[in-house]
């Protein structure tokens, strides 16, 4: 019992790595991984261009003050190609007819799935870590200071937010009937994430009727809006941009406590929903 359960586990992680680089090289060959690579690098090259790293903002100067708009900017492009991308993965594969083959193959399910998972992870989120490096290096190069502290924690930010994307992609696809359906419904999630991202507005809720602490859960539930505060924090410890709602968060969290949560909840809330999405994917097509 113990070899042959030996050589399952051994069997289903030799798929999923197997599956990963499958997808890595399917994605290094695709037309959107090119222009989602030039996006950022060009991205971190007009802000160098543009003289950002001379500019002071609230006291941030240099590769700080690059690094506060980097983030910002990522914020807004990098979900919307996390989704579109992903969900064209298993919703493609099913209209390719890619399933066929995979019952013929000795790939277990488990892996194909999780293999896609890793794969697609990483080529999503190494284009963005490769920019900030090369923002790092050109601020070397010119002898400007580079703040370790906040390129590490805007890394984990961004490794979070793309694990994230990654998970509810993943369960998209797996729900979509058809590429088109998965499309529709990526845009319609990253619409939905857009029109709750505002707690400026919910701090407007906050002086009305409802609630502080029933507001800032609402506007905290939305991952985009978890990864905007957090972002601010580290330039605006005491967040006065967002008003009434700072003090709900300061007081629920904490400074400390609020950059940790920023971590721990989307990369739960990803992982939860690639889960589910394999927990289906596994009840779904293939037996």
């Amino acid at each position: 019992m113990k070899s042959r359960s030996s050589l399952s586990s051994r069997s289903s992680r030799s798929s999923l790595w197997l599956t990963a680089r499958l997808d890595i090289v399917e994605s290094l060959r695709a037309r959107w991984f090119l222009i989602y690579t030039l996006v950022f690098g060009g991205i971190v090259a007009l802000l160098f261009l543009f003289g950002l790293t001379e500019s002071r903002v609230l006291g941030f100067i240099g590769l700080s003050r690059l690094l506060v708009t980097y983030i910002q900017l990522t914020m807004a492009i990098l979900p919307i190609f996390v989704l579109v991308t992903t969900v064209r993965s298993v919703a493609g594969d099913r209209e390719a007819g890619v399933y066929e083959y995979l019952l013929a193959l000795p790939v277990s399910l488990a892996g194909w799935f999780w293999g896609k998972f890793v794969g697609r992870y990483l080529v999503i989120f190494l284009p963005v870590f490769g920019a900030m490096v090369l923002a790092v290096a050109i601020a070397l190069v010119r002898g400007i200071e580079v703040p370790w502290g906040i390129f590490g924690y805007y890394t984990a930010l961004l490794a979070v937010m793309c694990g994230c994307f990654l998970g509810i992609g993943m369960l998209i696809s797996v729900l979509a009937r058809s590429t088109d359906m998965a499309q529709g419904a990526a845009f319609l999630v990253w619409l939905t994430f857009l029109l709750f991202l505002d707690l400026i507005l919910l701090g407007v809720m906050i002086q009305g009727r409802m609630a502080p602490e029933m507001a800032v859960t609402l506007a905290l539930a939305n991952p985009l809006q978890v990864f905007r505060t957090a972002a601010l924090a580290l330039f605006d410890p005491q967040l006065i941009v967002l008003g009434p709602s700072a003090y709900v968060i300061l007081d629920l969290f904490g400074a400390a406590g609020y950059k940790a949560f920023a971590l721990a909840y989307p990369s739960g809330l990803g992982l939860a929903a690639a889960a589910l999405g394999y927990a289906l994917f596994r009840r779904g097509d293939l037996p």
